[in-house]
């Protein structure tokens, strides 16, 4: 696909692109937001819609065949056509099927990925603040540095994951794994709730080396911000 017109005087921005019956061609809407719009019946295959906004989208009626979805937004009101597998598409929404993904430094603030899979996924730092990630497996992740401020993790998978310097302030993990993470060096789990009394002292029982490094964003050590959550 070629991004760019003969005319360099018709490009547009990819994310200013609007979708209409006049397309005739792949668009490139890399970064688009379409959330809330129903869209045409338009044939939509080898676009690039990667990082575009989808939340609340109507495009059941679209071919996206061979279009690029990686990293686009959708939700649970968003409509994808039928047969159309949206969980595999690369997109990242609830019940995404992400395993081995990168995310790297990605901004999935706020977004709703309850029951999906990052398993062995690259998440470094990338910042979920907010997020609902009930139910969500990240077996063997990557979540070094990564921001999990104030996210719902009800029932989330965290074994063998690594959580250096990790920011999990006020996080829920009720029946979570989080005691059986590979790493948890300088993660600051400040008020955060639902971790039971049993992986607390699983979790204080760590190396010297994991408990007393100093998180520098949150200025404090993962041994003091675990003692905290001491009744």
């Amino acid at each position: 696909m070629n991004l760019l017109p003969e005319n360099p005087q018709q490009w547009h921005p990819p994310e200013t692109c609007v979708p209409d019956m006049i397309n005739q061609v792949a668009l490139d809407a890399r970064g688009a937001c379409w959330s809330h719009r129903a869209l045409p019946p338009l044939d939509l295959r080898e676009s690039k819609l990667c990082r575009a906004d989808l939340r609340g989208a109507d495009l059941s009626g679209c071919r996206l065949d061979g279009c690029d979805l990686k990293l686009a937004r959708y939700d649970m009101d968003s409509k994808f056509p039928e047969g159309f597998n949206h969980f595999k598409s690369g997109a990242v929404g609830p019940k995404a099927y992400l395993n081995g993904a990168f995310f790297n430094g990605a901004d999935l603030r706020g977004m709703d990925l309850s029951g999906s899979s990052f398993m062995g996924a690259y998440l470094s730092g990338c910042d979920l603040s907010g997020s609902v990630l009930d139910g969500a497996n990240f077996v063997g992740a990557d979540l070094r540095f990564a921001r999990l401020q104030g996210c719902s993790c009800k029932g989330a998978r965290f074994t063998g994951s690594q959580l250096n310097q990790a920011d999990l302030r006020t996080a829920n993990f009720i029946n979570t794994s989080i005691d059986t993470a590979d790493s948890i060096q300088g993660a600051d789990f400040s008020c955060a709730s639902g971790i039971s009394s049993e992986q607390l002292i699983n979790l204080l029982s760590r190396p010297h080396t994991e408990l007393d490094c100093w998180n520098p964003f949150t200025r404090t050590t993962t041994r003091d911000s675990l003692e905290s959550l001491r009744c």
